[in-house]
């Protein structure tokens, strides 16, 4: 389900990207579901951080272990660049909305 979730926010993200037309409220939601986005990568990649190093500290753990762990965590850290990066596009695309509307001179 994270990954349908995903696939659809990005598409949405890269439709704000190609400049389709889109409405303040539209550009709200997708601004949310990117914060939202973010804040889940972050509880799953601080939860396996915490995983490894408890891991680490344990010296009866194996290898394998550790390796089971830092698997995510090595998955995670771009996917929370990236879900970073995409979900301030929304606000900046936003702002130069608000920026066209305002031709007061």
């Amino acid at each position: 389900m994270a990954d349908a979730l995903d696939s659809s926010l990005l598409a949405q993200l890269r439709g704000v990207l190609d400049a389709s037309p889109v409405t303040e409220a539209e550009l709200r939601a997708l601004i949310e579901k990117g914060n939202g986005w973010e804040r889940a990568l972050r509880a799953q990649l601080d939860g396996s951080e915490r995983r490894l190093d408890n891991l680490v500290a344990d010296p009866s753990s194996s290898l394998a272990e550790l390796a089971r762990e830092l698997r995510p965590v090595e998955q995670l850290k771009p996917a929370l660049t990236d879900a970073h990066d995409l979900h301030t596009l929304p606000e900046v695309r936003r702002s130069s909305l608000r920026g066209a509307g305002d031709d007061s001179s």
